[in-house]
């Protein structure tokens, strides 16, 4: 069940999560930079996975 959350907290959280958050450092690494957008922004991403 869903917890009820601070009023203040709760932007706090919505607005962490709009912030896009960047690769960690190994995928860079291990693409030579190139990383493709989130699963959520980018359709075919299973495809196109930078694994």
């Amino acid at each position: 069940m869903a917890r009820y959350k601070i009023p203040g907290l709760k932007t706090i959280l919505i607005k962490e999560n709009r912030t896009r958050k960047s690769a960690p450092n190994w995928v860079f690494q291990k693409t030579g930079r190139k990383v493709k957008g989130s699963p959520q922004s980018n359709r075919h991403w299973r495809r196109n996975s930078i694994f």
